[in-house]
């Protein structure tokens, strides 16, 4: 069993959110809810590590939790 923090992006445009792994570069997703972006991240990252698996590639560990901040500026 292996665990990886998700990053929601909400879409502003359209509603809904784009989901990033920062562990797994390139495995993107998206959902309505949060609840459907859980689901597809978890499929999502499924299909990746099989992918990395099938193309002989290592299976990357989440080390450390991403962080987020949020600074203000001057405009």
């Amino acid at each position: 069993m292996r665990t990886y923090t998700v990053v929601l992006d909400p879409d502003l445009d359209e509603g809904g959110y784009t989901v990033t792994v920062p562990a797994l570069p390139g495995c993107v997703t998206q959902g309505e809810t949060v609840e459907q972006c859980r689901d597809r991240a978890a499929e999502a990252i499924a299909v990746h590590l099989d992918g990395l698996r099938r193309d002989g590639q290592p299976i990357p560990d989440e080390r450390d939790h991403p962080q987020l901040l949020t600074v203000s500026v001057a405009s």
